[in-house]
């Protein structure tokens, strides 16, 4: 139940127009704020008791980060988007998603079909969706939509050969 007040309540700062980060922040602090509360007030609890369940609640919290942050998957994520923006400014994607549209010229969709082709190859050699889904949107959308491709098919296009990396078995 508190997950879901706690998705209302993200919902409604957003909707609200509030950043995302700011957002994300203020209702992890309030609810902890409160669950802290919830934890000493009951039992006649002072104010530096409720000061310090809130102080130790939050003292894991660095170790996460730093365990992100060590990460050795997600350091290769913006590699991943550098190679991506290298093969769109060397022109060198555009012509591999040209060549693999005039293979599938007859079919209807052609350029899609590549798209999630090429899509797929990349997500499963990054085995990261985000790296592979930002790649192939800085790579494929343009052409998509210079060969008058509807953006939500293009987009759609995209984000599916982006979750393909999770089903092809390098990953």
């Amino acid at each position: 139940m508190i997950g879901i007040v706690m998705f209302l309540a993200a919902l409604l700062l957003l909707v609200i127009g509030f950043p995302v980060a700011f957002t994300f922040g203020a209702v992890a602090l309030y609810f902890g704020l409160g669950a802290a509360y919830i934890e000493i007030v009951p039992d006649g609890g002072t104010m530096l008791e409720w000061w310090d369940e809130f102080l130790s609640m939050f003292s894991m919290m660095p170790f996460r980060i730093y365990s992100i942050m060590t990460n050795k998957i997600l350091m290769a994520v913006p590699l991943f988007i550098f190679m991506g923006i290298v093969l769109q400014k060397s022109e060198l994607a555009e012509r591999l998603l040209q060549s693999m549209g005039t293979l599938f010229g007859k079919v209807r969709g052609g350029l899609a079909i590549s798209t999630v082709l090429i899509g797929a190859l990349l997500a499963a050699s990054t085995g990261v969706v985000g790296a592979s889904v930002v790649a192939m949107g800085v790579i494929s959308l343009p052409i998509m939509l210079r060969n008058n491709y509807d953006s939500k098919l293009s987009c759609g296009t995209i984000c599916a050969s982006g979750t393909l990396g999770q089903i092809i078995p390098p990953s």
